[in-house]
């Protein structure tokens, strides 16, 4: 990533050429202010060298205290009210420590207001970026850029050193708080992994220093009030993770360290045996990754959150008009189980033809051909039984894209020749899995490999991590990413049940979208439901599922189960052939996070309503207040009398409403509502 000019910031509406730019910029306003006092903006506490600093956003809510003198420190005030103190930062660049002994030179402050229209519409059509911006230059070649939004802040350092090249061996950055709060933290055992971690409540305190944690960790910080510690824009450096500081009340970032020695164990798993002691070889011109405080004064703001996509470098694919976001028909997960055929099922091509028909049936765009379609070790080498020009000729026919599933280190070693064999084939689609790594090297594979596929004007969706979920800004093609511990964790554990799916929304999901896979049709309460891999079923009623459809976000959304158990449900299918996969705008009713959340979603003329519940049954309402003026009608699935006996027991109610309604809804234990609502 090439770094800025050392003084003078550029704006990220500024990127041409891309749909973000051409027609999508209402309004902008720039106001350079030079250690001016400016109300929701930026005020000078005193002068000369011990200068400190009052941000704040651009409603006032949110105020950084920053002190530029000496260590860089910061403390994060709401409404008045410290949520964060004395927070400090540093980068050790080639053994010198940036932000350890700060001299000003310069401040100045930008203040920006624009929207833009994503590409891919994960939660809003358009998206408003409005903030205000404090950049300090220092002696030394560096600067560090604060940044307030209403939705939180964030912070990035920027250098501009004589060196092409340089080593970080380090970054400081110390979230620490004032009280014992309570912290979703997703702890982890090591760097080696795919991410997937329940993300459950303890205080500071209890998170001792060895117990590191991907992201987010969300904070309760009292009041009602979240905070989420995120990054944003990572290039040529390693992903951020946390780790506690018991007994203080600080989580602090760890890196994994620069890669010298890799041991391949198999044809997915590619582990570091050796590494550096430092965290980076990058340039020495550059910026570096945002660190980002998502804030959110009740709960449901931290789904509707967007300042980690807003942080995100803007799109670098030129021509997106070929990005199409949509449903897949998968094959994994139902352990290619189809019935009622007068053929072997099981990984050939009269299987996914089978597939394909059954996408075509329901306007699906998608089918994915999962672990298996090839020999492993060699993408262009299909396994016995397929006949791949005949499949995707076949597809193209019925009007369906397909998308293959690779094993990264394999992909890694044949990429260009393998992504021009898939684009010969007329394939879609990548889905690459088992990375379990953020290091630097992984993370510019996460680039590169979005780059070729844009070339050839294929999807990616990235298993295996969650880091390239902070990613899909950048390249839009990237339509979906895993590092969530989804429904796949029902084949083999009790893992994946309703507390962690209603935790999932405030958590996971502020990064960016998540690959949880929904669908199951076979549908357990806790005491019916067993992890059987080859004829899975999931936890929760089958409402439960189809509300994960408009509550998760997933522009390439999977229908996990299998095309025959979909066949015998045409009532289900009216509803999940129908939802969309992106949404033009969202609206959450009511939330509390673990607990439960009911939001709406726009698409066109229509609106889908999703209700997620724990295990504990609920009685919620649903106001229509967010429909336009007119009359529609709600097709509500809703959990049936029987659910918590028989988690498959639902009932569809088809019923009048208007801006004015107002719905009382029953959720069963471990339960869900979901409608659409059409003129």
């Amino acid at each position: 990533m090439t770094g800025r000019p050392k003084i003078q910031p550029v704006p990220q509406c500024c990127t041409f050429g891309s749909r973000e730019m051409k027609g999508t910029l209402m309004k902008q306003v720039l106001i350079i202010v030079l250690l001016l006092a400016a109300p929701g903006g930026l005020s000078a506490q005193s002068s000369g060298p011990q200068s400190s600093f009052d941000l704040r956003s651009p409603d006032g809510r949110i105020e950084l205290r920053i002190h530029a003198a000496g260590q860089i420190r910061y403390d994060l005030l709401l409404k008045g009210r410290a949520v964060m103190e004395n927070s400090t930062l540093a980068l050790d660049v080639e053994h010198n420590r940036l932000g350890a002994n700060a001299k000003l030179i310069e401040a100045k402050q930008s203040s920006f207001d624009q929207v833009f229209e994503p590409v891919v519409r994960q939660k809003f059509a358009k998206i408003h970026d409005r903030h205000n911006e404090l950049r300090l230059a220092l002696e030394g070649g560096y600067a560090v850029v604060f940044r307030a939004y209403d939705e939180g802040v964030a912070y990035r350092l920027e250098t501009s050193l004589p060196a092409q090249k340089v080593k970080v061996y380090g970054e400081e950055a110390n979230f620490n708080f004032p009280s014992n709060f309570i912290v979703y933290y997703p702890q982890e055992d090591s760097f080696y992994s795919h991410n997937e971690r329940k993300y459950l409540p303890q205080h500071l305190t209890e998170i001792l220093p060895r117990y590191i944690a991907t992201l987010p960790a969300v904070v309760d910080i009292g009041e009602g009030a979240k905070l989420a510690i995120a990054e944003s824009d990572v290039d040529d450096y390693p992903g951020l993770w946390l780790h506690g500081t018991a007994p203080h009340f600080t989580l602090t970032a760890t890196f994994p360290p620069y890669p010298l020695k890799e041991t391949q164990t198999s044809d997915r798993d590619y582990k570091v045996v050796e590494s550096a002691d430092y965290i980076a070889v990058t340039s020495g011109t550059r910026t570096y990754p945002w660190r980002v405080i998502g804030i959110a004064e009740k709960d449901g703001d931290l789904i509707t959150n967007q300042l980690v996509w807003l942080l995100e470098r803007p799109s670098q694919v030129t021509d997106t008009s070929w990005i199409k976001p949509g449903k897949v028909a998968w094959d994994w997960w139902n352990d290619w189980n189809i019935r009622g055929v007068d053929f072997r099922a099981g990984i050939n091509t009269d299987t996914y033809k089978y597939y394909i028909d059954f996408a075509s049936k329901y306007g699906i765009p998608y089918i994915i051909l999962d672990d298996g379609w090839y020999k492993l070790g060699n993408l262009l080498e299909v396994a016995p039984g397929m006949n791949m020009e005949e499949l995707t000729a076949y597809a193209k026919q019925k009007g369906v894209g397909v998308i293959l599933w690779t094993s990264w280190k394999t992909l890694d070693d044949q990429l260009m020749p393998a992504l021009d064999e898939f684009a010969r084939w007329g394939i879609k689609g990548i889905k690459v899995d088992f990375m379990q790594r953020s290091d630097q090297l992984m993370i510019n594979y996460f680039h590169r490999v979005c780059r070729e596929a844009a070339k050839r004007k294929m999807l990616v969706d990235f298993h295996g991590d969650q880091k390239p979920a902070t990613m899909t800004r950048t390249w839009p093609n990237l339509i979906n990413v895993e590092g969530v511990r989804g429904m796949e964790w029902s084949k083999w554990s009790w893992e994946s049940e309703p507390k962690h799916n209603v935790t999932l929304p405030f958590t996971r999901m502020f990064l960016g979208p998540m690959d949880y896979t929904p669908g199951a049709m076979r549908n357990a309460t806790k005491t019916t439901f067993a992890p059987i891999n080859a004829q899975p079923m999931a936890m929760g009623t089958r409402c439960h599922q189809l509300a994960m459809y408009v509550v998760y976000e997933a522009p390439l959304q999977m229908l996990s189960d299998s095309p025959s158990n979909y066949l015998e449900e045409p009532q289900i299918m009216e509803f999940l052939g129908a939802v969309p996969t992106v949404w033009d705008e969202t609206r959450v009713l009511d939330a509390r996070i673990a607990d439960y959340v009911l939001l709406a979603r726009k698409n066109g003329n229509d609106w889908y309503t999703g209700a997620l519940t724990d295990w504990t049954a609920r009685d919620l309402e649903v106001d229509f207040s967010f429909l336009p003026e007119g009359n529609f009608v709600s097709e509500a699935y809703q959990d049936g009398i029987n659910a918590d006996r028989d988690a498959k027991d639902y009932k569809k109610i088809s019923t009048p409403v208007n801006r004015t309604t107002k719905l009382k809804i029953h959720l069963a234990s471990g339960g869900g509502w979901a409608a659409r609502i059409h003129p």
